[in-house]
This record gives C-alpha cells, sequence and structure tokens, in this order.
C-alpha cells in the first residue's frame, strides 16, 4: 500500500517536473523571438535614422557644393569683368591719350597699373608679383601735361614676358614714383632660363624706348639696365622739371 502511494508521488513529480521543464522551453522560445524581433526593430530603426541623417546630410550638402561652385562662377566672371575693364582702359589711353605728344604722370601712372593688371591675369596666383608706388599726389606737376605717353609699357612688358614663371622662388616687384618732380620706375624680376635676356640684354623695345627719350627729354632721363647673378633691373628716371625748363629756354 505504502509502496504504491510511493510510486504515485514519484510519477508526480516527475510529470511535473516535465511540465515545469516544458513550461521553461516555452517561455525561452519566447523570450528568444521576442528578443529577436526586437533586434530587428532595432536595425530597422537603427538603417532609418541613418538614412534620415544621411538624407539630412546630404540636403545640407548638396546647396552647399551648389554655392561653392556659384561662388566659383562669379569670382571667375568677376575677373573677367576685372580684366575687360582695365582692357578697356588700357586700349582707351592708348587710342585717345597717347596720340597726345604728352600726358600727365597721373594719367601714365593709371595706364601703368591697368597694365600690370592685365598681365596678372596669365600668371598663377601663387606667383610672388609686389606693386608699390610712392606718389605724391601734391605735386603741382602730378596733373600737368608733361610726361611721354607709354613711356612705361617696355620696362613693364619686359618683366612678364621674361620673368621666370616656374621657379618657386620667382618674383616680379615693381616700384612706380612720382615725387620731387621726378618719375621713375624700376622693375625687377628672376630671369628665366630659357629668357633671352639670359643671353642678351637689349631689344627693339628697348632701343625703341631710349630713342625716344633722348629725342623728347635729352639729358633728363637716366635709364638702366642690368643683370645681377639671375635677377634682371631695369629702372628709368625722368626729372621733369628740368626738362620743362629746359623746353621754355630752347
Amino acid at each position: 500500500m505504502e509502496v504504491g502511494l510511493n510510486i504515485k508521488l514519484l510519477i508526480c513529480i516527475i510529470v511535473l517536473l516535465v511540465l515545469v521543464l516544458a513550461w521553461l522551453i516555452f517561455r525561452t522560445f519566447k523570450a528568444d523571438k521576442v528578443k529577436h524581433e526586437l533586434q530587428s526593430r532595432f536595425i530597422e530603426l537603427e538603417s532609418k535614422t541613418n538614412n534620415l541623417q544621411l538624407q539630412t546630410l546630404e540636403s545640407r550638402l548638396n546647396p552647399h557644393l551648389f554655392k561653392n561652385i556659384l561662388n566659383s562662377i562669379q569670382s571667375h566672371a568677376y575677373q573677367t569683368y576685372f580684366a575687360m575693364d582695365k582692357l578697356s582702359n588700357v586700349l582707351d589711353y592708348i587710342l585717345y591719350e597717347s596720340q597726345n605728344r604728352f600726358v600727365s604722370p597721373k594719367e601714365e601712372i593709371e595706364f601703368a597699373l591697368n597694365l600690370i593688371e592685365i598681365n596678372k591675369i596669365k600668371i598663377s596666383p601663387l606667383f610672388s608679383i609686389s606693386v608699390k608706388k610712392k606718389i605724391d599726389e601734391m605735386d603741382p606737376m602730378y596733373e600737368q601735361k608733361i610726361l611721354a605717353p607709354l613711356i612705361s609699357i617696355d620696362l613693364i612688358e619686359n618683366a612678364f614676358k621674361h620673368a621666370d614663371l616656374q621657379s618657386p622662388d620667382a618674383f616680379i616687384t615693381i616700384v612706380i614714383e612720382f615725387k620731387d618732380n621726378n618719375f621713375s620706375i624700376t622693375v625687377s624680376n628672376k630671369i628665366s632660363p630659357k629668357s633671352a635676356f639670359a643671353k642678351e640684354h637689349s631689344g627693339i623695345g628697348a632701343a625703341t624706348l631710349e630713342q625716344r627719350l633722348r629725342i623728347i627729354y635729352k639729358s633728363c632721363f637716366k635709364l638702366e639696365r642690368y643683370v645681377e647673378e639671375d635677377i634682371y633691373v631695369a629702372h628709368l628716371k625722368i626729372n621733369l622739371l628740368e626738362h620743362k625748363n629746359q623746353m621754355f629756354t630752347s
């Protein structure tokens, strides 16, 4: 009798353990399913979040890129307008003012500066070019018609033509002065090995300029051209007051 009860109790315990085990397996399976669903939702949410962030970045990037392109176009357009404006001034000076026997130092200096700006367009922005002005605008001869037109063109053009544009230490330096009734321009540049200046220091333009100066200013000017190592220097100085006095006494 007692043995039978023990067997029944054992069977009940086994059944109970099986049920508990089955329940645990069910709960584990359900928990794994919920876990997988949560992971899937997290991955989906993360993907949507990343896409949203990417779209946000792209929405910022695209207008920014467009703005950069627009700025670049605007910059080139401005450079073109700037160049055309300077070219127009140079052409006006050559066509009209240069037909006169004399112009004012102010007009010639403005022409020289416009000519420099036009030449700067064809060289790299990284190229070292320095333009210095030392102008006494209060000088009474600053606006008098006493300076030969286009007198500075040869020195400026030669610097841009024969300068070494490839060397990292290449440069062009232009100094324009008008003070004490004297007009002067000094141009220096590093000579390119391919330049004709590396072999000879004069040409048709130089000879023409010197001939003009001798005819107009006689002994009232000083023109120097020389080379120091690989640096070419051209310097012109005209004593306008002395020239004016010679004109009245002759």
